[in-house]
């Protein structure tokens, strides 16, 4: 069945813990986003999986820099042990391949299990005008394809995409990628600020191996309860 992870977009760690608690009898993984990160640093992540127990981490730092900086900020954010770690795949092969290079030599010297990077491809907020206007001619689906299978060839584990490409991705990459789907909004949902997106239900049967799911579940009344339900209807698609 698609996994879910939460994003706990919290800007300060007494939120991140308030809102994992919530979630500590629900069986979704955990997403820590750059500003929490910045706010509170590595041990946040230590902290949060201590909450929630034997969860997957997300840890969405997003890395876009010249091959040298991002393998040395991958070094470094091995040491937080996440399951997961979030890399631009805009910033070339080379750049990608340092990046998987310093994940394993990390992960080796630590002797810990190796994160799985992943390629973020076009943000689920920009659209094919935005991409207009930073020089990007060509439609939204097909930069994102364009930059998966430059992440495939590199040999990242997954990309990030958004709903509307998962059909296109699973057709093009290899099946070993992984492909990590925010942009999630159920029956009723807000929004927001993202402009390509779908249901939980339509991304699995496209093929999404997991969702990302934030405000839906972190501003909703009962956030356990909401989470649940999604995975409820996910187990429902699935029987």
């Amino acid at each position: 069945m698609t996994g879910i992870f939460c994003a706990i977009d919290a800007a300060n760690m007494q939120d991140a813990q308030d809102m994992v608690r919530k979630l500590s009898k629900v069986d979704i993984g955990i997403k820590i986003g750059l500003e929490l990160f910045v706010a509170e640093g590595p041990f946040c992540v230590e902290r949060l999986r201590e909450l929630k127990g034997d969860t997957p981490v997300f840890l969405d730092l997003k890395l876009h820099d010249i091959p040298n900086t991002v393998a040395g900020s991958i070094r470094a954010a091995v040491r937080c042990r996440a399951d997961f770690i979030t890399i631009h795949t805009s910033g070339g092969a080379a750049m990608m391949r340092a990046a998987i290079e310093a994940a394993q030599d990390a992960a080796a010297q630590l002797n810990c299990p190796l994160p799985a990077l992943l390629g973020v491809t076009v943000l689920t907020h920009m659209d094919d005008g935005d991409l207009e206007s930073v020089g990007q001619q060509k439609p939204s689906g097909d930069q994102v394809l364009r930059l998966a299978q430059l992440a495939d060839m590199s040999g990242l584990q997954g990309v990030i995409c958004s709903p509307l490409e998962i059909a296109s991705l699973r057709k093009n990459l290899s099946p070993r990628m992984k492909l990590v789907v925010p942009g999630i909004r159920p029956e009723g949902s807000a929004a927001g600020d993202q402009k390509r997106t779908l249901t939980p239900q339509a991304a699995s049967d496209l093929g999404a191996d997991y969702l990302v799911i934030g405000r839906p579940i972190t501003q909703s009344a009962d956030p356990a309860k909401a989470a649940q339900d999604i995975l409820d209807s996910l187990a429902r698609k699935a029987a």
